[in-house]
């Protein structure tokens, strides 16, 4: 796909009416700006109390949209239990391709699980998670630490519908729906912007669940795998979440009935989107019992 033309694609859709994002902080909060290599990122501070986990969450976008305050309803619901939440706003594609966003996640879990770090949690007793592409990013993070051995321990990954696979060809993954909300032309450009270079697709930290792929993901952080039943990305999270759970790293997988991607943002039923929040709250407090 042509550089250009994939710049002035994205750049039409940055100027989309952009539903849920917004500039505004929203009360309660303060802003933080976490050092990374490829500059400060901005980090929404949503407190949870003195001392208490930090759950580290990346918004969705395909990589390339800004979500500044796009999870701001989940992240309240979370810090109301008592976990300090870190809203990030990172690096976009396609001025900031693979692996940028990969390596500010990290330099930023890095950076929230410092002891002088003043966001008011203990980042001794950290979790990471996102929804979309920033649940692509939590299982990337996960998978470096598996790999490298390094980086703080993360009690536990959220991968809320994440997008996995980025190496198959999106036209041959099963749509469950007529209009799916994640078609193959948008994925075709989201992968083209975030994935310069073809070879990519197939890093693991681009694409946790490539078809291929057989590394062993014995002692990786626990997950709970969050899937929507009539999303385009749903068997690549379900045959990640098969090689968790054959890990022993599988926590929970969820499957949300009737829901496409983004169900959550985008009016689904209430009662089920406060039904699942309230389970990966659970789980992310019961990550850090005992800590």
């Amino acid at each position: 796909m042509n550089p250009l033309l994939v710049r002035a694609a994205i750049g039409l859709l940055r100027r989309a009416p952009d539903g849920p994002r917004s500039r505004v902080a929203p009360a309660g909060t303060r802003t933080l700006s976490a050092p990374t290599r490829h500059g400060a990122a901005p980090v929404t501070v949503y407190p949870g109390g003195d001392g208490s986990p930090v759950h580290v969450n990346l918004h969705g976008g395909g990589y390339v949209l800004p979500g500044r305050h796009q999870d701001q309803e989940w992240c309240r619901t979370l810090a109301a239990t008592g976990v300090t939440v870190l809203d990030v706003e990172y690096v976009l594609a396609p001025e900031h391709p693979f692996p940028a966003a990969v390596e500010q996640t990290l330099d930023v879990l890095a950076w929230a699980a410092a002891p002088e770090t003043a966001h008011g949690g203990d980042g001794g007793r950290l979790s990471v998670g996102g929804q979309s592409a920033g649940g692509g990013l939590a299982a990337a993070a996960a998978r470096h630490v598996l790999a490298t051995g390094r980086g703080p321990r993360i009690a536990l990954q959220v991968l809320h519908y994440p997008p996995l696979d980025l190496a198959s060809e999106p036209g041959t993954k099963r749509a469950r729906t007529a209009k799916p909300l994640i078609g193959p032309r948008i994925s075709r450009l989201f992968n083209a912007a975030y994935l310069p270079a073809p070879e990519a697709a197939r890093n693991p930290l681009a694409s946790p669940a490539a078809p291929g792929d057989d590394a062993d993901l014995t002692g990786i952080t626990p997950a709970v795998v969050v899937t929507a039943e009539l999303d385009t990305l749903r068997d690549e999270a379900v045959r990640y979440a098969n090689r968790l759970r054959a890990a022993g790293a599988l926590v929970e997988r969820i499957d949300v009935p009737g829901a496409d991607h983004a169900y959550d943002l985008r009016g689904g039923p209430p009662g089920v989107v406060a039904d699942v929040r309230a389970r990966l709250a659970a789980h992310i407090r019961g990550a850090h019992q005992g800590a």
